[in-house]
């Protein structure tokens, strides 16, 4: 599911259900990170690095231990971009040689509505009226929470070029549904405009990020890639 909205450079790992969580070990760093961790977010964690050691070793890099740096983003070996994602039942993660993309970011959330109050909490006027388009024109898509994993895709994909927080409401995101895209498994594209100035790579500013999204199985996914200038 995310491998197919990423370009074919990038390697992913996904599974469905606990399969990885009872076979995946990790390592005493890693231990370390979770050891005051309640059991959902141990399951978790641990899932996310048996994905992300698989797809090392796609990529034919040696797999070690993921470690977190400034607001948990993980820490990837050197040469490697990436990211990973969860929800219950669901746990994925890409990776891609630094060589090939600057950066990139993937979400994965259940598909059903968001919490009462979110939505209002996360997106800008002009989303509002966008989202209340697409509902008219695609009602069984949760286009709520379809824009939330967008804005969470665009900060995983923001943050290592920038080590810098972006807030919900400093990037537009408009969403679009591909034409030959069915009714069973919708999916898209979406531009993230950039409010606030955009981080330097090389010398040109990026002032927009570009991603896809699919709704499958119950979920729906979002990733975004950013290229060398």
């Amino acid at each position: 599911m995310i491998e197919e909205l990423l370009p074919e450079s990038v390697v992913a790992v996904e599974t469905h259900g606990d399969d990885e969580t009872g076979r995946a070990t990790l390592y005493p760093e890693e231990e370390a990170l979770i050891a005051r961790a309640v059991e959902k977010r141990r399951r978790e964690f641990t899932a996310a690095r048996a994905c992300a050691r698989r797809a090392m070793e796609k990529l034919g890099v040696t797999p070690q231990a993921v470690l977190t740096g400034e607001r948990g983003a993980p820490l990837w070996p050197e040469g490697v971009v990436g990211s990973m994602t969860h929800c219950e039942g669901y746990c994925a993660a890409a990776l891609v040689r630094a060589a090939d993309l600057a950066s990139l970011g993937i979400d994965a959330e259940p598909h059903l509505r968001l919490p009462d109050g979110v939505l209002a909490s996360i997106a800008l006027p002009a989303e509002l009226e966008r989202l209340r388009r697409l509902s008219a024109d695609a009602p069984d898509v949760q286009w709520d929470r379809l824009l939330f994993s967008a804005k969470e895709s665009v900060y995983k994909a923001w943050f290592p070029l920038t080590e810098k927080w972006l807030d919900f409401s400093e990037a537009d995101i408009a969403l679009s549904v591909d034409p030959a895209s069915g009714s069973t498994a919708p999916s898209g594209r979406f531009r993230a405009e950039l409010l606030v100035p955009g981080p330097l790579l090389g010398h040109e500013r990026v002032r927009s990020f570009d991603g896809r999204w699919t709704v499958q199985r119950g979920l729906l996914a979002t990733a975004v890639s950013v290229p060398h200038p």
